[in-house]
Order: C-alpha cells, then sequence, then structure tokens
C-alpha cells in the first residue's frame, strides 16, 4: 500500500516556502498533472520492486475519490480499477442541481429536528440584526466567547456555517476526529443540544451552543479564535484550485436553513482575479474528463470503478448513485457519510458499513482476479 501525496499539499512544496507565492508557481497545482504524478510514480515503482506485472487499484476519497475515478479512465493501463468514495465528478456546469449541497446539508438537520431546522434558519436574521453596530458585535463577541473583539458579523456567520456544514459532512455513526473531534451522529447531538434549551432561549446562544459541539467538543478550548486565517485543515491548496478549474457552483434555496444565494460564473470570475490574479476556467472539467451523460459514456467506455457514497453526506448529491454497468458500479448507504468506508474499522461500526466495505473488497478481488487469469493466458 502506497499513500501518495498530492502535489502543493502536506510536505510535497515544489517550490518551498515560495510555493504558494504567486500564479507563475501556484501555475503547476492542477489535477491534471497531479494524475500524471501518479502514472509516473506507480510504474517507478513497479519497475524498482520488479513487479511490472502487479495489478494496481487506486483508493481515494472527496477530491481524492475524484482523482482516482479520473485516473482510471485517462490511465487504465496503469492501473486495472478504482474505488472512489465520495467523489463528487457531477459537481461541476449544469450536471447536477445547484442547490443539491445545502438542501442536503439542511435535510440532515431537518430529518432530527424541525426545531432544530427552525432554529438554525432563524440563526442569520438575528445574526445580521444584532451585529449591526460596534456595541451588538461586542456583544455577540462575549456570547460567541471569542478570543478578540469580532469587527464583522460575517465572520460570526462563516464561523457557524462551517460548524454545521461540515458536521454533517462527517456524521459518522462512531466517535471521529477527521476534521475535529467529535461524537457518534453529532448532527443528532447538535439538535439534541438546541432542543433541550427552553422555547424561550436566546436563538444565537443555541446556536453557539451547538456549534461548539464541532469546535470545543473535549472542551479544551477557553476561547474561539473566530477571525483567525490560520487554515488548520490544509486547504490553501483547493483554494487556488476552486479558483482556477474545479469550479463548483452551489446556490442556497429559500427550503434552506442557510440564507438563500444565487451563484453567478461572472462574480466567481472577477473573485478569483482579485484574490489570485487569475480567471476561472470553469468548464474544464467536464472538457477533460467529462461528466455529461456519464452512465451512456461510461457503459460503453468505463469498466472497473467503485462509486461509494452516503446519503447523510452533502457532496453524495453530485455522485454517482447508480450502476452504469456491470463493472462501474455504485455502492449507497442511506446513513453514511464523507468517505465513511475509508475510516478505520471500530467495534461500533454498524452491520451496514461492515457490509459495504466486504462487497468494495469482493469487487477488487474479482478484478484482480480476472486480472490474474487475463496475464495467465498471455503467458500459455
Amino acid at each position: 500500500m502506497v499513500d501518495v501525496q498530492h502535489r502543493f499539499y502536506g510536505e510535497s512544496k515544489p517550490f518551498g516556502n515560495d510555493s504558494y507565492k504567486s500564479a507563475q508557481t501556484l501555475g503547476y497545482l492542477t489535477s491534471t498533472q497531479a494524475l500524471a504524478d501518479f502514472a509516473v510514480l506507480i510504474r517507478s515503482l513497479k519497475h524498482n520492486l520488479s513487479a511490472e506485472d502487479a495489478p494496481v487499484v487506486v483508493f481515494g476519497g472527496s477530491y481524492g475519490g475524484m482523482l482516482a475515478s479520473w485516473f482510471r479512465l485517462k490511465y487504465p493501463h496503469v492501473a486495472i480499477g478504482a474505488l472512489a468514495s465520495s467523489a463528487p465528478i457531477l459537481q461541476f456546469d449544469y450536471i447536477t442541481p445547484w442547490s443539491s449541497f445545502y438542501d442536503a446539508v439542511s435535510q440532515d438537520y431537518k430529518s432530527e429536528s424541525l426545531n432544530c431546522f427552525s432554529v438554525l434558519k432563524a440563526t442569520w436574521d438575528v445574526l445580521d440584526e444584532r451585529g449591526a453596530n460596534d456595541k451588538g458585535l461586542l456583544e455577540l463577541s462575549k456570547l460567541f466567547k471569542a478570543c478578540k473583539t469580532v469587527k464583522y458579523a460575517y465572520s460570526i456567520r462563516n464561523w457557524l456555517w462551517t460548524a454545521f456544514t461540515y458536521t454533517a459532512m462527517v456524521d459518522y455513526p462512531t466517535p471521529a476526529n477527521f476534521l475535529e473531534n467529535l461524537p457518534a451522529y453529532p448532527v443528532k447531538e447538535m439538535c439534541k443540544i438546541i432542543d433541550g434549551y427552553p422555547t424561550n432561549t436566546d436563538i444565537l446562544e443555541k446556536a453557539f451552543a451547538a456549534a461548539s459541539l464541532y469546535y470545543n467538543y473535549t472542551g479544551n478550548l477557553t476561547c474561539n479564535p473566530i477571525e483567525d486565517e490560520d487554515d488548520p485543515h490544509g486547504l490553501g491548496g483547493w483554494q487556488w484550485q476552486a479558483c482556477t478549474e474545479m469550479i463548483m457552483p452551489m446556490t442556497v434555496s429559500n427550503e434552506s436553513m442557510f440564507p438563500p444565494s444565487s451563484f453567478s460564473y461572472h462574480d466567481r470570475s472577477e473573485e478569483c482575479l482579485e484574490s489570485w490574479g487569475v480567471r476561472p476556467r470553469p468548464h474544464w472539467v467536464t472538457t477533460e474528463y467529462g461528466g455529461y451523460k456519464i452512465d451512456k459514456v461510461l457503459k460503453r467506455f468505463g469498466s472497473n470503478i467503485i462509486f461509494s457514497n452516503g446519503m447523510r453526506d452533502p457532496w453524495s448529491r453530485g455522485g454517482v448513485l447508480k450502476n452504469i454497468s456491470s463493472s462501474i458500479i455504485a455502492l449507497v448507504t442511506e446513513k453514511g457519510a464523507h468517505h465513511l468506508d475509508f475510516r478505520s474499522a471500530t467495534k461500533g461500526d454498524p452491520d451496514w458499513v461492515i457490509e459495504q466495505r466486504r462487497q468494495e473488497v469482493e469487487i477488487m478481488q474479482g478484478w484482480i482476479d480476472q486480472y490474474h487469469q487475463d496475464m495467465a493466458e498471455i503467458y500459455y
């Protein structure tokens, strides 16, 4: 098993500390070049290990899942198959409804408690009203236990938004620390917190208590760095990619628990030009990798890909949720979250997760067996 770092992430900085300095250096941060890196590395490893005929299966979750599926399609001579978990390869152009992601987040909370959903939906207007002046911001800073006085209400909005969105993504059935330390089924736990308050309790107090489950479940924080500009999850590279090739249009509908919002390719282009000095290639991903009518295309062209998704994960709405052929399989779990199948097995794993992993192993074993059978026919 080989765990490969993507160029520009982790310690793989091709220009050292200057890697993020300008568009001239960041221009080498693209998915196509990353896939080429993987192809070169795999061929080199097989040569150095005297394992030229060994079959290779690629794995990836989230963006990595997108890369895994695309790698299988672009380098079928290098990898015999791919397991793509929570891979939103259809979250581009006009393939998937633009409101689907936040509609899914909202549905996660609504399915737990209508009161919980209603409180969170009301949070944003109350926040904007209370944070309209310096006095209000000072009061909000105290309520949200900010490490320093918050200058703008939208900072608190972003802090809350992140907590509720990421918690929906990682609504795992067992305790986990993928993004933050969280209990099992954290969406349910957040709603329990909100529902536990008397009806007339301040809405923002309820929202803060729920968000604290995400940020401070362990109780180690004494204050919240709400305006901290650090990058704790290492997403700096993704911000560049999201402004160049990974343009995923997202809107918020009136039915969502978040404030309604729209999306404009023109506005995104202006934002990216201001932030990075570049304009996006908004339709490049579907040009390079496809996506439209994927069932018709891959039915005749592709093979040996597992697309796994959990419907509690809002990214699942941009994934492949139905079998395309006998060898391009969609494994979908109703209660699964973001690439849950890739997490280490625990004693508390529910039966449906265990069964999903068993199916994945069985399918991949079939690919490997078929590969060895084909190789035997070549030699004999």
